[in-house]
């Protein structure tokens, strides 16, 4: 088949994409991926194999330091989740949704299925109106309601009472987002939707949760279109560099050290990274522990690297996480589930609810304590979980546990099997 790919998002939204676009070309479809990254530019077809096309759209999002600014502070203060949401939406998706939609509607003039990000309202009205299957992928499962779960941030109130919660909160969500897709449609010529999950995040043909089952479960109730497909994992790529001499070198000094790392949610305004970096500074000397701190620019923040402490720009995790004994980070789903592939327990310090969800899914399988809240938090709270964390020898136990099982799953060869399946039909 033709198939036409759309993201948006951080490199946690893409990367899983473009593991997935490589395993479709490498099964022998034609793949066009279409990626817009809001913080950055550093994508291009050289990272991907298989000869998938890659189109860049309206990338980087975010082109100033205000506006990221304006972002991380809209992230970190709003309490309120569903506000959360509406600020990213709004500061992240609606600026450049014209230029995503002309590239949603090429794709499904050219192709034969469309796969998206469960969040591109423009891509699933294109592929409606064009009359192409879509399909969904979804990087949590967060918004999926069934009675044996309440909806994230709840208290689990028993199969009889959680499907009222799911009701409240769906309205909820409804009144907050369905506007956008809605405003959208009707641009199309379309008729608006009812709700904005089952008619747009959900697709009927198939929905893909790209969450390892170890962290993701087949809930009873869920309809048979919704698959786990498992982790879209995928080798490290050249963007994400190498590990070079200065950091193996570090590595081989001494004892292993922790990892600390807020991905792209690490302020790039020097006022608020300088009091990230000393957070995260602060915490490791009080535990006596080495650390690897990724930040943007750790020089004109006034930290330099030592025996204990080194700065990084970036490193891939897939290559960097093994050599660590805990993960500290922001229960991002790609951090969450490569930490745990690589098998190293986490510290989670959640921005915004589904990292917390996140967080207290690692909990519930024995890889982290308590989960951190971003406002909250601070070096002697911080401390005194790295250490609890490192003399926890269970929280090492289960993580490597965890790991072997994953290891043995393959998202991207599931996700290609469930794909063929619709032209089979």
């Amino acid at each position: 088949m033709k198939i036409g790919m759309q993201t948006w998002g951080s490199h946690g939204d893409i990367r899983p994409f473009l593991a997935l676009a490589e395993g479709l070309q490498a099964d022998g479809h034609d793949v066009t991926l279409v990626i817009t990254c809001v913080d950055h530019a550093r994508h291009d077809a050289s990272q991907i194999k298989n000869s998938v096309t890659l189109v860049n759209i309206a990338s980087p999002v975010f082109k100033d330091e205000a506006t990221l600014r304006r972002v991380g502070e809209s992230i970190v203060n709003e309490r309120n989740p569903l506000k959360q949401v509406t600020n990213i939406l709004k500061l992240a998706f609606f600026p450049v949704e014209d230029q995503m939609s002309e590239a949603a509607k090429q794709l499904c003039e050219d192709n034969d299925l469309i796969i998206g990000h469960f969040f591109h309202y423009p891509l699933q009205a294109w592929a409606e109106k064009t009359g192409k299957p879509y399909v969904t992928v979804m990087l949590q499962h967060t918004s999926i309601a069934t009675p044996y779960l309440s909806p994230p941030g709840l208290p689990d109130c028993g199969k009889w009472i959680n499907p009222l919660l799911w009701r409240l909160t769906n309205a909820l969500l409804n009144r907050c987002l369905k506007s956008y897709a809605n405003n959208f449609r009707r641009k199309l010529g379309m008729q608006a939707v009812n709700d904005l999950i089952e008619d747009v995040w959900l697709s009927k043909k198939l929905t893909l949760i790209a969450v390892s089952k170890q962290l993701c479960q087949r809930q009873a109730g869920w309809p048979d279109y919704i698959e786990v497909c498992g982790f879209l994992n995928m080798p490290n790529i050249e963007m994400e560099g190498t590990l070079s001499k200065p950091v193996e070198d570090f590595i081989a000094a001494g004892d292993a050290p922790i990892y600390m790392t807020f991905g792209s949610l690490m302020p790039k305004d020097i006022t608020m990274q300088t009091k990230t970096l000393e957070m995260f500074t602060d915490a490791a000397k009080r535990a006596n522990c080495r650390a690897i701190i990724q930040t943007c620019d750790a020089e004109s923040c006034g930290f330099s690297s030592s025996y204990d402490i080194l700065y990084v720009n970036s490193l891939p995790h897939r290559q960097i996480f093994p050599a660590c004994k805990l993960i500290v980070h922001h229960g991002g789903a790609g951090t969450t589930q490569t930490s745990s592939f690589c098998g190293k327990p986490s510290i989670v310090i959640a921005h915004i609810e589904e990292q917390k969800f996140w967080g207290n899914e690692l909990r519930r399988l024995g890889l982290t304590h308590q989960v951190l809240s971003r406002r909250r938090v601070n070096a002697d709270i911080l401390s005194n979980e790295i250490t609890n964390a490192i003399n926890d020898k269970a929280l090492t136990a289960n993580a490597e546990r965890v790991a072997t099982l994953m290891q043995q799953e393959n998202g991207v060869v599931m996700a290609v099997k469930l794909i063929n399946q619709l032209s089979e039909v």
